[in-house]
């Protein structure tokens, strides 16, 4: 539904968010039900540390969102990333979800400098430094 066509733009954005916020502390409150053996196998299953998994949950799905921005405006298509090297791409969202620079990457991704920029504070710069642009570029 677009802007225009709700009566209450602003009412039903702020019930979405709050919507998506009592979603976010039930999936919270699941997981801290999960026995620590459970829970360490989940992490395990998942290939990743208990506590990367803790953090990753408590940043909630959105975490990552600035990474597809960002290979965007360095030229590489998340797609082709995703098909050539899925496990690579999963850690990056890893590491994008645990970053503490969101908000100059948002400034950066919102200006369009973030190509220029993110080698300073980006903690996948070394990866995607790293690409092979042929490999990974748009088509």
């Amino acid at each position: 539904m677009s802007t225009a066509s709700r009566p209450y733009p602003i009412v039903q954005d702020l019930i979405e968010s709050f919507a998506a916020w009592l979603k976010h502390r039930r999936e919270m409150n699941e997981m801290r039900q999960l026995d620590r053996a459970d829970f360490d196998r989940i992490a395990q299953d998942l290939r990743i540390a208990p506590d990367d998994l803790e953090e990753l949950v408590r940043h909630g799905k959105h975490a990552a969102d600035e990474l597809p921005k960002m290979l965007e405006q360095l030229g590489i298509s998340a797609d082709r990333l995703g098909r050539a090297q899925p496990l690579l791409l999963r850690d990056m969202e890893r590491v994008c979800s645990l970053c503490d620079h969101k908000g100059q990457c948002d400034r950066d991704l919102a200006d369009g400098t973030a190509a220029e920029n993110y080698h300073g504070y980006c903690a996948n710069a070394s990866t995607l430094e790293s690409l092979d642009r042929a490999d990974v570029a748009p088509r």
